[in-house]
């Protein structure tokens, strides 16, 4: 599976039967990546598909430290998700789980990788999901192009952060 959006930037594949790979690099370094990824001041200007909000951002980032994220979009629809980090290492680490509300069991344990080069950003976002089930269901699912609006969301904050 490689991502049909292409013009987002964002490449998702498929790894193992429980496993998703996503990849994004972005013009910004990766102190200013990892900002975004974890400040909820930051995260409530760019997560999210277009049309969806983050209105509730909670982020005690520390190893054990809980996350809890809701989003409301159109028609007021509503996503939930939330977890616990394990790893934080600014500005290149964070390994959290991640569980959705619409889940009936099961979490994702998700590794996020920040390489830096010439004031590139790599972003490596590996999924592992609790079953193959729960993985299924997020590839139907429309996260591909909202984690991809998401991200050229974030392309855009990061490119105002950087200027004069």
């Amino acid at each position: 599976m490689t991502s049909p959006h292409a013009g987002h930037g964002l490449r998702v594949v498929a790894s193992g039967s429980t496993g998703l790979v996503l990849t994004r690099t972005f013009a910004a370094p990766a102190p200013l990546v990892f900002a975004a990824l974890t400040e909820p001041d930051l995260l409530r200007r760019w997560h999210g598909a277009r049309g969806w909000q983050l209105t509730a951002c909670e982020v005690d980032l520390r190893p054990g430290g809980a996350w809890r994220f809701v989003s409301t979009g159109p028609a007021g629809a509503e996503m939930a998700l939330h977890g616990l980090f394990h790893e934080v290492e600014p500005p290149v680490r964070l390994v959290q789980t991640e569980i959705h509300r619409d889940w009936a069991e099961g979490e994702a344990l998700v590794t996020t990788v920040l390489d830096e080069v010439d004031g590139r950003t790599a972003m490596t976002v590996t999924a592992t999901y609790s079953s193959a089930e729960i993985r299924d269901a997020v590839v139907r699912s429309p996260m591909e192009r909202g984690a991809g609006e998401g991200y050229d969301r974030l392309a855009t904050l990061l490119h105002e952060r950087q200027q004069p």
